[in-house]
């Protein structure tokens, strides 16, 4: 079989192909060749997918069909022979697992980490490790490691960080899934800047176990692991294989997952906030969050429009929050303990010389600047606690918020670094560890993917995704970037 004689396999859901795997409509070995081929097609302009596994992803295909054919049990396997793609900053089991490190080029996991593991003992067949931004601390996916990754809708534009590997391919159409995480936007932003779904957790739900860099303290509180992939109906499921306790992350605590299909979208509390953090939006992504509203409201929900001047100081709050959560400095992670001395570093890098990018050194510096050290605990705690409530205030018990993702589309190359507090709009919600689903709405005038979140309180993921199964019907859901017919797509 090949994509052009079946071309809906690079379409399908997860679920649905695991359903035709199941019912052996489909061979995985045909369906990780479909997908293998899309990857080399496109990965040249994308450079998404840094380290490839192909021969081993075919053999655990082949032993797939073997287990398919014996009839496997779909309860314990539910992806059986599917494939996907992993974030380069989770441990995978042979591969490479720098972050864009240049110092750990060599270094290779010698097992896969807690989720990756859930993943494959689920079924799922990894194609590959995709690109990060350096030690996942940046809103573009470039390093000295790999280079720089390419938006499948315009490969002059960004993918988003840190996940921006895994949000091209699955943008792409060459990976039905994949496995990001999330400090403060690293799964939505690539999920919106790339046109496809992304969830990022209610903390405490999925451990962070075996991710490089290892996140530490409080921090593992503001990090959450979750799904990116091209259609809403992947989304609690992948979120029920990834979580629960690991007997290691000492911060997950078994929770009750909700069911989307038991959520009645009529009378659902649905409050509109457009101004959610610095910088403002553009017209066509407040019209994107304006659809998403009377799509719901067509649905029975009731929706209000309402500012929240709590929001405007949101990039402020999240990066307070994740200084006094993280135990150690960039700059220490940056040298792997050690700091690199920034000064010499800043002239190698503009001789071209440093194993560092701009805005990892840009990022350890601003550590050191007085007056930028350890906020006071309390007062940021209490400003949090401020938000929250007007928050819970606005939504009640069980309602979510629409919110812009990000001020504008995916940028250029290289621009976030003139505007680097836009991320305000994603990282507050880290700050208060409630669940986000991200929901593409169509492409805008020049191609490019236009988006939302969608947030709950603490618990109510199902709820969210919900509401993004409701937008993906009402809205139209991710676009394949080879329909668009427009120049500089993948």
């Amino acid at each position: 079989m090949s994509i052009h004689a079946q071309p809906s396999v690079l379409t399908l859901s997860a679920t649905e192909l695991a359903r035709r795997l199941r019912a052996r409509e489909l061979r995985s070995v045909d369906l990780v060749a479909a997908h293998i081929q899309r990857i080399e097609a496109v990965n040249g302009r994308l450079n998404a997918m840094v380290v490839k596994r192909f021969s081993q992803a075919m053999a655990e295909a082949e032993a797939a069909d073997a287990e398919l054919d014996r009839g496997a049990d779909a309860q314990t396997r539910p992806l059986l022979g599917v494939p996907c793609t992993i974030k380069e900053s989770f441990g995978l089991k042979g591969m490479p697992n720098a972050a864009g490190l240049v110092s750990r080029a060599e270094y290779r996991s010698p097992a896969d980490c807690v989720t990756v593991a859930r993943l494959r003992q689920a079924g799922a067949i990894p194609l590959g490790v995709t690109n990060t931004s350096e030690l996942c601390m940046w809103l573009e996916s470039s390093n000295r490691l790999y280079g720089r990754t390419s938006n499948p809708y315009d490969h002059r534009h960004m993918v988003g960080g840190s996940s921006g590997g895994e949000g091209s391919l699955v943008g792409a159409g060459a990976s039905p899934f994949g496995l990001g995480s999330d400090i403060g936007g690293s799964i939505r932003l690539p999920a919106f800047f790339n046109g496809i779904f992304g969830h990022k957790a209610s903390s405490g739900l999925v451990p962070s176990t075996g991710q490089y860099p290892p996140c530490d303290g409080d921090a593992r509180r503001m990090l959450s692991t979750g799904p990116l992939c091209r259609k809403a109906e992947d989304l609690m499921p992948l979120l029920r294989i990834l979580a629960g306790p690991d007997g290691v992350d000492d911060t997950i605590a078994a929770q009750h997952l909700g069911d989307p299909a038991e959520v009645d979208l009529a009378g659902l509390r649905v409050r509109v906030v457009m101004q959610a953090g610095f910088g403002t939006v553009a017209p066509e992504l407040r019209a994107a969050v304006n659809r998403a509203a009377q799509a719901l409201a067509a649905l029975g929900a009731q929706v209000e429009h309402r500012e929240m001047p709590e929001l405007k100081q949101s990039f402020l709050l999240w990066s307070q929050k994740l200084s006094l959560a993280s135990p150690h400095s960039f700059h220490a992670l940056l040298g792997e303990g050690k700091g690199p001395p920034l000064g010499r570093e800043l002239f190698r890098w503009a001789l071209r010389k440093s194993p560092h990018t701009l805005p990892a050194l840009g990022l350890a510096l601003l550590e050191k600047v007085p007056g930028l050290g350890k906020p006071v605990a309390a007062k940021v705690d209490a400003d949090l606690a401020k938000v929250q409530a007007a928050l819970q205030g606005a939504i009640g018990p069980a309602g979510v918020l629409l919110c812009p993702t990000f001020p504008r589309v995916a940028p250029r190359h290289g621009r976030p670094l003139l505007r680097p507090f836009d991320s305000g709009y994603t990282g507050i919600f880290n700050a208060l560890e409630l669940p986000v689903t991200q929901v593409p709405a169509g492409l805008n005038h020049d191609g490019l993917p236009v988006g939302l979140q969608v947030v709950g309180l603490h618990g109510q993921d199902h709820v969210t995704i919900a509401v993004a199964l409701a937008l993906e019907e009402a809205l139209g859901g991710w676009v394949p970037p080879w329909t668009t017919g427009r120049p500089h797509t993948s």
